[in-house]
């Protein structure tokens, strides 16, 4: 019996057939207009993204570099939707609008001498702040990290003449010395 090779239009519809989607090779669309491409232009990416951060990619505060050249995005009919994925701003998140389209994260070169607001293991004051209430309790850093970054905490429960410590807990510096954990229904 022959080993036959499979055929690309063979291949492609098995792998359809199958729920697969077909990847064509870069050089197949080589050939093809920019303007014909089913592929969202990548390059326009990197460049929204500078505008967005206003950096260049590569400095701090830019994408740490391009879009990654191997993705295969469906071409966006609307502008694309860029935020700051989270508060800290690490990362870009960039979306086609599309109904039932993609996202991708760039991820964002951080300042490496950012000022450090806590560090691990130093003393804090952990605020619990709910709708119409706040609380405050003393707690240890198990993380370090700068204003609006989140961190692990544990509270310190006195008892008997010492401290006990507790389970770790996500919080948000506010300030230097101070983190809050967020309350909600």
């Amino acid at each position: 019996m022959r080993n036959k090779a499979f055929h690309p239009f063979t291949l492609r519809a098995a792998l359809m057939a199958a729920g697969l989607v077909w990847i064509s090779p870069p050089q197949a669309h080589a050939a093809a207009s920019p303007a014909a491409s089913p592929f969202a232009d990548l390059v326009a990416i990197d460049r929204e993204v500078a505008e967005f951060t206003g950096k260049a990619i590569g400095q701090s505060g830019g994408a740490m570099m391009p879009v990654d050249r191997r993705l295969r995005l469906n071409a966006c009919s609307s502008p694309l939707a860029l935020s700051w994925r989270t508060t800290r701003r690490d990362a870009v998140l960039v979306q086609c609008p599309d109904a039932g389209s993609w996202h991708v994260f760039v991820p964002v070169r951080m300042a490496e001498n950012a000022p450090s607001a806590i560090a691990r293991g130093d003393a804090v004051t952990i605020a619990v702040v709910g709708e119409g209430f706040a609380v405050s309790q003393p707690g240890e850093a198990l993380d370090a990290g700068a204003v609006g970054d989140w961190i692990r905490v544990r509270t310190l429960r006195s008892g008997a003449g010492s401290y006990a410590q507790t389970d770790a807990v996500r919080a948000r510096i506010t300030r230097p010395g101070e983190v809050e954990v967020e309350l909600r229904d």
